[in-house]
């Protein structure tokens, strides 16, 4: 499966994966600013397959399909040597299965808003769902289907929030190919759990939003043990969408990750 991708910079290979149905302008979005005091990494984002611009997976794919395409994409674009690796829900399930396959190569692990334990959707332990910081004027400058999609999931619905999600996920959400998707979706989960090897020892960091209704925060903390040099954050006023609803904490967070990874790389 070749995947669509999009790179900027030259230097310590960033590897970095969106979540499930969304686009790598999901993850350019909230990660391409904090690069932009930072020289020295290649950061490659990759469409997921089906997502982006990316070919719809073949008939009876699954999860264990998808990660076999990022192994793939990792071997084509970075090769043997070391790189960051980060990953925001499903774009996280899938990071930490690659972390266990290739433990002397990654020198850190960023999970954003990750699946945790439960991979399941009905036997995750989830908040309900709340609104902080609704916002009118922000809801109002969207047309009425991203309005929708936006409302569903912000907990934080100022103008900026409602400009980023359309910009970032809406705009991935609609190029995803929801049929081959659904049927990836019949092996959802991966036929080896992420956690099934050693401890990933190097820094990581595992954030999380306290209003985060479709993966949670309780789940994520079952995976501490095996993550020895984890940062884990739950934040409050944030949703699934926490590097929007949440852009300072993420910010502050994320180059506290990339300085602890930077302190102990060769």
């Amino acid at each position: 499966m070749t995947l669509n991708f999009a790179e900027h910079g030259a230097g310590v290979a960033v590897v970095a994966l969106h979540g499930w149905t969304a686009d790598h302008r999901l993850m350019t979005g909230c990660l391409e600013p904090l690069f932009a005091s930072r020289p020295g990494y290649r950061r490659i984002y990759p469409d997921l397959p089906g997502m982006g611009g990316s070919p719809a997976p073949p008939a009876g794919a699954g999860s264990d399909d998808l990660l076999a395409a990022v192994h793939d994409f990792i071997a084509e674009t970075v090769g043997d040597e070391p790189f960051l690796l980060a990953g925001e829900s499903y774009g996280g399930y899938l990071s930490r299965a690659v972390a266990r396959d290739r433990p002397g190569q990654v020198l850190g692990l960023a999970l954003i808003c990750p699946i945790g334990t439960e991979a399941d959707r009905s036997k995750r332990t989830l908040p309900a769902k709340q609104v902080l910081r609704p916002d009118p004027e922000g809801v109002a400058e969207l047309d009425a289907r991203t309005a929708t999609a936006f409302v569903e999931m912000a907990v934080v619905q100022s103008p900026a929030a409602a400009r980023r999600f359309r910009d970032e996920i809406m705009a991935g959400l609609d190029l995803a190919d929801t049929p081959a998707l659904s049927r990836v979706e019949q092996r959802w989960e991966l036929s080896r759990a992420p956690e099934d090897g050693d401890p990933f020892t190097r820094p990581a960091l595992i954030l999380t939003g306290r209003q985060d209704q479709v993966v949670g925060y309780a789940d994520q903390f079952r995976l501490l043990p095996h993550y020895p040099r984890a940062t884990f954050a739950v934040l409050d006023v944030a949703g699934h969408n926490l590097q929007i609803d949440q852009p300072g904490l993420f910010n502050a967070l994320m180059h506290d990750w990339l300085d602890r990874v930077a302190a102990e790389s060769p």
